[in-house]
Protein backbone atom coordinates (compact mmCIF):
# COMPACT_ATOMS: atom_id res chain seq x y z
CA UNK A 1 0.00 0.00 0.00
CA UNK A 2 1.19 3.04 -1.08
CA UNK A 3 1.10 6.22 0.88
CA UNK A 4 -0.46 9.54 -0.13
CA UNK A 5 2.62 12.24 0.88
CA UNK A 6 1.45 15.55 2.12
CA UNK A 7 2.54 18.33 4.32
CA UNK A 8 1.19 21.28 5.80
CA UNK A 9 2.56 24.45 7.64
CA UNK A 10 3.18 24.71 11.52
CA UNK A 11 4.92 27.99 12.90
CA UNK A 12 6.29 28.92 9.76
CA UNK A 13 7.81 25.36 9.07
CA UNK A 14 6.53 22.50 6.77
CA UNK A 15 5.61 19.39 8.18
CA UNK A 16 5.57 16.07 6.20
CA UNK A 17 3.02 12.98 6.95
CA UNK A 18 2.05 10.07 5.26
CA UNK A 19 -1.79 8.98 5.22
CA UNK A 20 -2.80 5.86 4.46
CA UNK A 21 -6.54 4.53 3.99
CA UNK A 22 -9.59 6.87 4.62
CA UNK A 23 -12.21 7.49 6.90
CA UNK A 24 -13.64 8.64 10.04
CA UNK A 25 -11.23 6.79 12.37
CA UNK A 26 -8.08 8.43 12.29
CA UNK A 27 -4.68 7.24 14.30
CA UNK A 28 -2.01 9.72 14.45
CA UNK A 29 1.97 7.91 14.69
CA UNK A 30 4.92 9.78 15.51
CA UNK A 31 8.43 8.65 14.94
CA UNK A 32 11.39 7.75 17.63
CA UNK A 33 14.35 10.31 18.13
CA UNK A 34 15.60 11.20 14.83
CA UNK A 35 13.82 8.12 12.86
CA UNK A 36 11.36 9.07 9.90
CA UNK A 37 7.65 8.62 10.17
CA UNK A 38 8.61 5.31 7.83
CA UNK A 39 9.25 3.76 11.02
CA UNK A 40 5.71 3.22 11.33
CA UNK A 41 4.84 2.17 7.78
CA UNK A 42 3.83 -1.72 8.49
CA UNK A 43 1.86 -0.93 11.21
CA UNK A 44 0.24 1.81 9.63
CA UNK A 45 -0.76 -0.47 6.41
CA UNK A 46 -2.27 -2.83 8.79
CA UNK A 47 -4.46 -0.33 10.61
CA UNK A 48 -5.62 0.61 6.91
CA UNK A 49 -6.50 -2.59 6.09
CA UNK A 50 -8.80 -2.81 9.22
CA UNK A 51 -10.40 0.48 8.10
CA UNK A 52 -8.69 3.28 9.90
CA UNK A 53 -7.35 6.54 8.33
CA UNK A 54 -3.66 6.61 9.70
CA UNK A 55 -1.55 9.46 9.48
CA UNK A 56 2.56 9.23 9.88
CA UNK A 57 3.68 12.06 10.93
CA UNK A 58 7.80 13.91 10.55
CA UNK A 59 8.13 16.13 13.43
CA UNK A 60 10.48 19.03 13.21
CA UNK A 61 14.10 18.42 12.70
CA UNK A 62 12.88 14.67 11.67
CA UNK A 63 12.50 12.80 8.29
CA UNK A 64 11.56 15.00 5.64
CA UNK A 65 9.72 17.49 7.42
CA UNK A 66 11.94 20.86 7.65
CA UNK A 67 15.38 21.07 10.13
CA UNK A 68 15.74 24.55 11.24
CA UNK A 69 19.33 24.40 12.92
CA UNK A 70 18.20 26.44 15.89
CA UNK A 71 17.76 24.19 19.58
CA UNK A 72 14.28 27.13 20.52
CA UNK A 73 12.59 25.41 17.71
CA UNK A 74 12.33 21.77 19.43
CA UNK A 75 10.95 20.65 22.55
CA UNK A 76 8.62 17.62 23.56
CA UNK A 77 5.80 19.99 24.48
CA UNK A 78 6.37 21.79 20.81
CA UNK A 79 6.11 18.18 19.50
CA UNK A 80 2.85 17.48 21.14
CA UNK A 81 1.55 20.52 19.88
CA UNK A 82 2.03 19.34 16.10
CA UNK A 83 0.07 16.62 16.27
CA UNK A 84 -2.59 18.51 17.28
CA UNK A 85 -2.00 20.71 14.85
CA UNK A 86 -1.93 18.21 12.44
CA UNK A 87 -5.55 17.55 13.64
CA UNK A 88 -6.52 20.57 12.78
CA UNK A 89 -4.94 20.81 9.54
CA UNK A 90 -7.11 17.65 8.28
CA UNK A 91 -10.10 19.10 9.80
CA UNK A 92 -10.43 16.03 12.48
CA UNK A 93 -11.93 16.50 15.84
CA UNK A 94 -10.51 13.82 17.87
CA UNK A 95 -7.62 10.90 16.86
CA UNK A 96 -5.64 8.04 18.60
CA UNK A 97 -2.45 9.30 19.10
CA UNK A 98 1.03 7.21 19.53
CA UNK A 99 4.21 6.63 18.91
CA UNK A 100 7.67 5.34 20.07
CA UNK A 101 10.00 6.78 22.36
CA UNK A 102 10.26 10.28 21.62
CA UNK A 103 7.02 9.93 19.61
CA UNK A 104 5.49 7.99 23.25
CA UNK A 105 6.44 11.23 25.32
CA UNK A 106 4.88 13.49 22.43
CA UNK A 107 1.71 11.82 22.79
CA UNK A 108 1.20 12.06 26.16
CA UNK A 109 2.46 16.03 26.16
CA UNK A 110 -0.40 16.05 22.84
CA UNK A 111 -3.02 14.53 25.42
CA UNK A 112 -1.73 16.99 28.00
CA UNK A 113 -2.27 20.11 25.96
CA UNK A 114 -6.11 19.06 24.22
CA UNK A 115 -7.36 16.17 25.94
CA UNK A 116 -10.38 16.60 24.35
CA UNK A 117 -8.84 16.01 20.93
CA UNK A 118 -7.38 12.28 21.72
CA UNK A 119 -9.58 9.46 21.33
CA UNK A 120 -7.41 6.79 22.79
CA UNK A 121 -2.92 6.54 23.53
CA UNK A 122 -0.66 4.03 22.11
CA UNK A 123 2.52 5.23 24.69
CA UNK A 124 5.23 2.25 23.25
CA UNK A 125 9.18 2.60 25.40
CA UNK A 126 8.21 5.62 26.92
CA UNK A 127 10.97 7.41 28.37
CA UNK A 128 9.95 8.72 32.16
CA UNK A 129 11.30 9.16 35.59
CA UNK A 130 13.75 6.28 35.82
CA UNK A 131 15.48 6.55 32.37
CA UNK A 132 17.05 10.07 33.24
CA UNK A 133 20.42 8.25 33.73
CA UNK A 134 20.21 5.60 31.25
CA UNK A 135 19.48 8.94 28.42
CA UNK A 136 22.39 10.94 29.75
CA UNK A 137 24.55 8.05 29.21
CA UNK A 138 23.46 7.40 25.93
CA UNK A 139 23.00 10.81 24.73
CA UNK A 140 25.66 13.03 26.07
CA UNK A 141 28.50 11.02 23.53
CA UNK A 142 25.33 11.50 20.65
CA UNK A 143 25.46 14.72 21.25
CA UNK A 144 29.42 15.65 21.39
CA UNK A 145 29.82 13.59 18.41
CA UNK A 146 27.61 15.44 16.78
CA UNK A 147 28.47 18.87 17.46
CA UNK A 148 32.12 18.13 17.84
CA UNK A 149 32.31 15.54 14.99
CA UNK A 150 30.15 17.27 12.86
CA UNK A 151 32.26 17.56 9.11
CA UNK A 152 32.63 13.35 9.46
CA UNK A 153 28.99 13.31 10.36
CA UNK A 154 28.28 14.96 7.44
CA UNK A 155 30.32 12.78 5.03
CA UNK A 156 28.98 9.64 6.60
CA UNK A 157 25.39 11.24 5.79
CA UNK A 158 26.36 11.75 2.23
CA UNK A 159 27.40 8.20 1.84
CA UNK A 160 24.14 7.28 3.22
CA UNK A 161 21.74 8.94 1.51
CA UNK A 162 23.42 7.45 -1.89
CA UNK A 163 22.54 4.14 -0.81
CA UNK A 164 19.22 2.98 -2.21
CA UNK A 165 16.63 1.48 0.03
CA UNK A 166 16.00 -2.02 -0.22
CA UNK A 167 12.46 -1.93 1.51
CA UNK A 168 13.49 -3.68 4.33
CA UNK A 169 12.52 -1.86 7.45
CA UNK A 170 15.84 -1.82 9.94
CA UNK A 171 17.83 -1.10 7.47
CA UNK A 172 15.99 1.80 5.68
CA UNK A 173 15.47 3.16 9.05
CA UNK A 174 18.82 3.27 9.85
CA UNK A 175 20.00 4.32 6.73
CA UNK A 176 17.31 7.29 7.29
CA UNK A 177 18.92 8.06 10.22
CA UNK A 178 22.65 8.39 9.76
CA UNK A 179 21.90 10.53 6.41
CA UNK A 180 20.29 13.73 8.58
CA UNK A 181 22.58 16.60 8.80
CA UNK A 182 24.49 16.72 12.20
CA UNK A 183 23.50 20.71 13.15
CA UNK A 184 19.34 19.96 12.99
CA UNK A 185 19.94 16.67 15.07
CA UNK A 186 22.07 18.28 17.43
CA UNK A 187 20.06 20.98 18.04
CA UNK A 188 16.91 18.26 19.01
CA UNK A 189 19.02 16.70 21.47
CA UNK A 190 20.08 20.65 23.07
CA UNK A 191 16.42 20.98 23.29
CA UNK A 192 15.09 17.59 24.74
CA UNK A 193 18.02 18.12 27.44
CA UNK A 194 16.90 21.61 28.44
CA UNK A 195 13.43 21.16 28.42
CA UNK A 196 10.79 18.76 29.62
CA UNK A 197 10.99 15.30 28.95
CA UNK A 198 7.15 14.51 29.23
CA UNK A 199 3.92 15.91 31.09
CA UNK A 200 5.04 15.38 34.92
CA UNK A 201 3.28 12.81 36.75
CA UNK A 202 0.33 14.80 38.69
CA UNK A 203 -0.58 15.82 34.78
CA UNK A 204 -0.42 12.28 33.52
CA UNK A 205 -2.70 11.01 36.31
CA UNK A 206 -5.46 13.64 34.69
CA UNK A 207 -5.18 11.73 31.05
CA UNK A 208 -8.26 9.79 31.56
CA UNK A 209 -7.96 8.01 27.51
CA UNK A 210 -7.90 4.57 26.31
CA UNK A 211 -4.30 3.76 26.96
CA UNK A 212 -1.92 1.32 25.66
CA UNK A 213 1.44 1.14 26.90
CA UNK A 214 4.24 -1.46 25.37
CA UNK A 215 7.02 -1.71 27.62
CA UNK A 216 9.88 -4.42 27.17
CA UNK A 217 13.37 -4.98 29.70
CA UNK A 218 16.88 -4.80 29.23
CA UNK A 219 17.21 -0.97 27.74
CA UNK A 220 18.00 1.91 30.38
CA UNK A 221 16.73 4.20 27.94
CA UNK A 222 13.04 2.83 27.93
CA UNK A 223 13.19 1.09 31.35
CA UNK A 224 10.45 -1.18 32.07
CA UNK A 225 9.51 0.32 35.28
CA UNK A 226 8.13 3.73 33.08
CA UNK A 227 5.93 1.40 31.70
CA UNK A 228 4.74 0.22 34.72
CA UNK A 229 4.79 3.40 36.61
CA UNK A 230 2.97 4.88 33.61
CA UNK A 231 -0.05 2.45 34.37
CA UNK A 232 -0.15 3.03 37.46
CA UNK A 233 -0.77 6.82 37.23
CA UNK A 234 -3.28 6.16 34.01
CA UNK A 235 -6.63 5.58 34.87
CA UNK A 236 -7.66 3.63 31.94
CA UNK A 237 -4.41 1.84 30.98
CA UNK A 238 -3.41 -1.70 30.26
CA UNK A 239 0.34 -2.54 29.76
CA UNK A 240 1.49 -5.39 26.99
CA UNK A 241 5.37 -6.39 27.66
CA UNK A 242 6.98 -6.50 24.29
CA UNK A 243 9.68 -9.30 24.28
CA UNK A 244 12.67 -7.03 22.98
CA UNK A 245 12.55 -3.13 21.85
CA UNK A 246 12.69 -5.13 18.21
CA UNK A 247 9.61 -7.05 18.79
CA UNK A 248 7.30 -4.53 16.97
CA UNK A 249 9.95 -4.25 14.22
CA UNK A 250 10.62 -7.76 13.65
CA UNK A 251 7.93 -10.13 14.81
CA UNK A 252 5.19 -7.67 14.64
CA UNK A 253 2.20 -9.91 14.66
CA UNK A 254 1.65 -10.52 18.38
CA UNK A 255 1.81 -6.95 19.41
CA UNK A 256 -0.11 -5.50 15.79
CA UNK A 257 -2.72 -7.39 17.00
CA UNK A 258 -2.69 -6.07 20.28
CA UNK A 259 -2.75 -2.89 18.30
CA UNK A 260 -5.56 -3.29 16.21
CA UNK A 261 -7.96 -4.57 19.07
CA UNK A 262 -7.15 -1.41 21.36
CA UNK A 263 -7.25 1.15 18.46
CA UNK A 264 -10.67 -0.36 17.36
CA UNK A 265 -11.87 -0.69 20.78
CA UNK A 266 -11.36 3.04 21.39
CA UNK A 267 -13.39 4.00 18.45
CA UNK A 268 -16.78 2.00 19.51
CA UNK A 269 -19.33 4.10 21.13
CA UNK A 270 -18.52 6.36 24.51
CA UNK A 271 -20.90 4.84 26.11
CA UNK A 272 -19.54 1.43 26.32
CA UNK A 273 -15.60 2.65 26.45
CA UNK A 274 -17.25 4.42 29.61
CA UNK A 275 -18.53 1.20 30.85
CA UNK A 276 -15.41 -0.24 30.56
CA UNK A 277 -14.24 2.28 32.93
CA UNK A 278 -16.40 2.11 35.32
CA UNK A 279 -15.34 -1.77 35.39
CA UNK A 280 -12.02 -1.31 35.73
CA UNK A 281 -10.22 -2.16 38.82
CA UNK A 282 -6.34 -1.38 39.78
CA UNK A 283 -5.25 -4.89 39.28
CA UNK A 284 -6.53 -5.34 35.70
CA UNK A 285 -4.96 -1.18 34.78
CA UNK A 286 -1.65 -2.67 36.03
CA UNK A 287 -1.61 -6.26 34.43
CA UNK A 288 0.22 -7.38 30.93
CA UNK A 289 0.56 -10.21 29.37
CA UNK A 290 4.39 -11.55 28.61
CA UNK A 291 5.33 -12.55 25.08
Amino acid sequence: MEPTVQHFDFDGHRLVYDEYGSGARVVVLLPGLLFSRRMHRPLAETLAEHGHRVLCLDLLGHGDSDRPPEMPNYSMTTFGRQAIALLDHVEVKQAVIGGTSLGANATLEAAAAAPERVRGLLVEMPVLDNALLGCALAFTPLLVGLTFGAPAARVVGGVARLVPRTGSLLPDMMLDWISQDPKPSASVLQGLFFGRVAPPSEERRELDQETLVIGHYRDPVHPFSDSDMLVRELPNARLVQASSVLELRLTPERLTGEIVEFVERCFKPKSSAAGRRRAATPARRGAYRAS
